[in-house]
């Protein structure tokens, strides 16, 4: 079994230059280290099949989760709920690092959802 690191696992990357290593692919089981610069977000989205859990090794990101804004700094961490809308941002001023896990893996089971302020009318 071989060390994994930023330095030799497969890399990629997403939205607004953010970075990614998987330190663990399997088919059940995704460890990612996520790396997002100042001032970026992640689109608002939800998993049907995917439970995940966020931990922060640096920095601090602004979870919203089901409408409810969470921020999180070193060392502390979060459950998602498959079928939970949530959005990850970064609104500082510095880089933020961090561990997302999820079972099963999240990559094609993600659905974008757009936020809607408030309704004054509808019709019908």
């Amino acid at each position: 079994m071989s060390k994994k690191s930023t330095l030799n696992a497969e890399h990629y990357q997403w939205g607004d230059a953010c970075d990614g290593w998987h330190l663990l692919k399997q088919d059940n089981l995704s460890i990612i280290q996520e790396r997002m610069p100042p001032q970026t977000a992640e689109v608002r989205h939800y998993h049907v099949f995917s439970h995940q859990f966020f931990f922060v090794l640096d920095g601090e990101l602004l979870i919203e989760k089901d409408g409810e804004e969470i921020t999180l700094t070193a060392h502390q961490g979060i459950a998602i709920p498959a079928g939970t809308t949530h959005q990850i941002r970064n609104e500082t001023s510095l880089p933020v690092e961090f561990l997302l896990t999820s079972q099963p893996p999240a990559q094609g089971d993600r659905v974008v959802v757009k936020k809607v302020k408030s309704i004054s009318t509808v019709t019908l």
